[in-house]
């Protein structure tokens, strides 16, 4: 019998977990950080909010096809209370651009709630903050110790 993984224990532990299974494109790992509700948010840079698993889930399968997303945390702002919490974070995302590598930078806004299962991730607001070209676009390391 497979023992199951204790239940996070922060918000940062959930964050980090999101963060890895998206540069992994581990899609049961990055879904297990989402809060099992209806309201559950997901909001692409960009792109109409996806509201429920079942959409948050067909978002994620289409980007994970293709593999990872490689996606760097270099800013984290936190606001937490009792039994939620909210994380404003600065992404840098690597994408191919016709010019080649490039790093967009994405704004978003992680909102976290505690649940008898743990701390789980309720809404994740993500919004486009423009594009870098050159060498800190081939920076971003597939495993780099990200926070989100």
């Amino acid at each position: 019998m497979v023992k199951p993984a204790a239940p996070p224990v922060s918000t940062e532990q959930v964050e980090q977990d999101f963060y890895q299974a998206l540069q992994q494109g581990d899609l049961q790992r990055l879904m297990a950080c989402w809060v099992d509700d209806d309201d559950a948010l997901c909001v692409p840079p960009g792109a109409e909010p996806l509201r429920g698993l079942a959409a948050i889930r067909g978002l994620f399968t289409e980007l994970f096809a293709a593999g990872g997303v490689r996606v760097q945390v270099v800013q984290s702002r936190r606001s937490q209370g009792l039994d939620y919490a909210v994380h404003w974070v600065t992404e840098h995302v690597q994408v191919q651009s016709e010019q080649g590598a490039a790093v967009a930078v994405v704004f978003a806004t992680n909102v976290y709630v505690k649940t008898p299962a743990g701390w789980r991730l309720l809404t994740h607001h993500a919004s486009p903050g423009g594009m870098h070209m050159g060498p800190s676009a081939a920076r971003l390391e597939p495993n780099a110790n990200v926070l989100h």
